[in-house]
């Protein structure tokens, strides 16, 4: 696990927890850097002053605010004279549903750590969480300012995951015209997506775009030449709604492309129980099975934290 990049401690009504943040996810993308195209030299960005065009040293950059034709200008010091909570607490405001955090809300999530001496008190507020079926809204200063956030239980560990101030999310400016939809057309729809159902496993997606990205890179090193890829033919436009849903309903039937991309993961797990059953036919390894079946059956199940 790298370096921590936060350190305080959750604030749950008289209880105090050490703990360290850790970010949860992580960037896969390829970066570029911008470059002079005869020549492959880096192209480089240098922060001068307008108005007298000196390039300024970094320790010398202020914050400024534009309001009724002059600039306001702020200092760290300024910043730190902000009435804000403590800045290494995570307040504990409420325990509210999780089914009533919009996903729109959410913005970046963290792992929480148990500093030492903090796993009891860890432990007991994930597991009080986790009976509750709720989650904590808190309060955290992140990067010199007030934070909105979510603490919830995932698998063994706690997780916050900053939110945006309600605010911050902006209303639909636009009307959805009302239409009137057939009840066999609902039926089809309803049909298409039960056929399309499944559980989601997100290591079952990749980033097609990124793995072209790194192939193009290897190509381009190998001196080999790459050629623009044709855009695929578009198939015949189809107008009439129950028309399209039956096509579509006909080219999952058919085995169509979509549910073959999905497919690899699953048909492998899925041919394990037939190689079962044709070795089962052996009287000895019915025998086997059976007893294996029993020890599961009987193994008492391991009680965890959702």
């Amino acid at each position: 696990m790298p370096r921590a990049m936060w350190k305080g401690s959750i604030s749950f009504g008289l209880v105090t927890i050490a703990v360290e943040m850790h970010s949860a996810t992580v960037d896969r993308d390829v970066r570029f850097h911008q470059v002079h195209k005869p020549d492959g030299g880096r192209i480089r960005y240098r922060r001068v002053c307008e108005l007298d065009g000196e390039e300024v040293r970094y320790e010398e950059i202020a914050k400024g605010f534009d309001i009724n034709g002059e600039t306001v200008i702020l200092d760290n010091s300024d910043f730190e004279s902000i009435p804000l909570a403590a800045r290494h607490v995570i307040d504990v405001v409420e325990f509210v549903p999780a089914a009533q955090i919009d996903p729109v809300l959410y913005e970046k999530s963290y792992y929480l750590q148990p500093g030492r001496g903090a796993s009891k008190a860890y432990v007991l507020l994930r597991e009080a969480l986790a009976d509750a079926e709720r989650v904590a809204v808190v309060k955290v200063v992140m990067r010199q300012k007030e934070q909105l956030a979510i603490m919830r239980v995932k698998d063994d560990v706690l997780m916050l995951g900053t939110v945006r101030w309600a605010d911050e999310v902006r209303r639909p400016e636009f009307d959805v015209p009302e239409a009137t939809v057939r009840r066999q057309e609902l039926a089809m729809a309803s049909s298409l997506i039960e056929t399309m159902s499944a559980d989601f496993d997100p290591a079952a997606y990749s980033d097609d775009y990124r793995e072209a990205v790194e192939k193009l890179i290897e190509a381009k090193i190998s001196g080999e030449e790459t050629v623009p890829e044709s855009e695929p033919e578009e198939g015949a436009q189809i107008i009439d709604l129950s028309e399209a849903l039956k096509a579509s309903m006909e080219r999952l039937k058919g085995g169509g492309e979509r549910k073959a991309a999905k497919a690899p993961a699953k048909k492998s797990a899925a041919d394990k129980p037939a190689a079962k059953k044709s070795a089962a036919q052996k009287p000895a390894a019915k025998k086997s099975t059976a007893k294996k079946t029993a020890a599961k059956k009987a193994a008492p199940r391991k009680k965890r934290a959702s």
